[in-house]
């Protein structure tokens, strides 16, 4: 790491929203003085629908970004659909550790009895070959009803993080009541942004069906590549070019002023400082 960085931080987030947001929140509940800063590849929203290629290209490119301006020790790509697609690329190409949030398949297999899972993510982690290899290896012998739901992915982006109980259960419903009438038993979320309404899925989708993301498992392994030793957040750090507990949240664009507001309110949300455009 770069010790002339004029802020630097431990763990680096990237996403193509504010879906990552809650990987950020999970790794501080295990080290609370943790220095970690959150990027947003805005310019790029939606990745779902994008052709791998180009998702590889945004990814790139949003890395890149983090490197220059902060020197993390480890990036989480905290997205499944640039995990699925990108993943190998990134870490060919740069010499950093990175954590990928890839559909937690081995999990929902591990936990399904009637062996029928939901998956419920983009359009281009449903359909992409590194599923369809995840699929193969963990849950040979269940039946996958996939969902690719880019709708609510965007919907979640622009309206649902601060809306109301009421409005973000009719968003979940409709992709819920689809796995339900296909008996699933276990609902693998593969989209970061569905944990902003998690609480309603779970609601939605009763006691009877369990519902799976990786935030525990990706947080673990972010910590095992880069142990925090660091001291409590507000201590001083003087062996270290980061601050304890600071975090900050950036964007790479393209947004409006509503949007900029949004992202001002999510970072409050999250207790992280709104750095603004990267």
């Amino acid at each position: 790491m770069s010790e002339t960085c004029e802020t630097c931080y431990q763990y680096a987030f990237l996403d193509s929203g504010s879906g990552g947001l809650p990987y950020l929140a999970q790794l501080r509940l295990h080290a609370p003085g943790a220095s970690c800063v959150y990027l947003a590849d805005t310019l790029n929203f939606p990745y779902g629908e994008k052709t791998r290629d180009e998702v590889i290209a945004h990814a790139s490119e949003a890395v890149e970004r983090l490197l220059d301006h902060f020197s993390p020790r480890v990036v989480v790509v905290a997205c499944n659909t640039m995990s699925v697609a990108a993943l190998p690329a990134l870490r060919a190409r740069f010499p950093i550790p990175f954590v990928g949030t890839v559909p937690a398949i081995k999990v929902a297999a591990s936990v399904s009895k009637n062996r029928k899972i939901g998956l419920l993510a983009t359009a281009r982690t449903v359909c992409d070959p590194y599923t369809d290899d995840l699929i193969a290896r963990f849950a040979p012998d269940c039946e996958i009803t996939r969902i690719g739901d880019s709708t609510l992915v965007s919907r979640i982006e622009s309206e649902l993080v601060s809306g109301g109980r009421e409005e973000r259960l009719a968003a979940v419903r409709p992709s819920i009541d689809r796995f339900k009438a296909a008996g699933v038993d276990t609902i693998v979320l593969a989209c970061t942004h569905f944990l902003h309404v998690e609480r309603e899925i779970r609601e939605a989708a009763g006691a009877d069906i369990a519902i799976i993301d990786s935030r525990e498992g990706v947080v673990q392994q972010a910590l095992r590549l880069v142990p925090f030793d660091g001291p409590a957040a507000g201590e001083p750090n003087a062996a270290a070019p980061w601050k304890a507990g600071s975090g900050a949240c950036y964007v790479t664009g393209g947004i409006s002023a509503e949007a900029e507001s949004r992202y001002r309110t999510y970072s409050d949300m999250f207790r992280i400082d709104w750095g603004g455009v990267l």
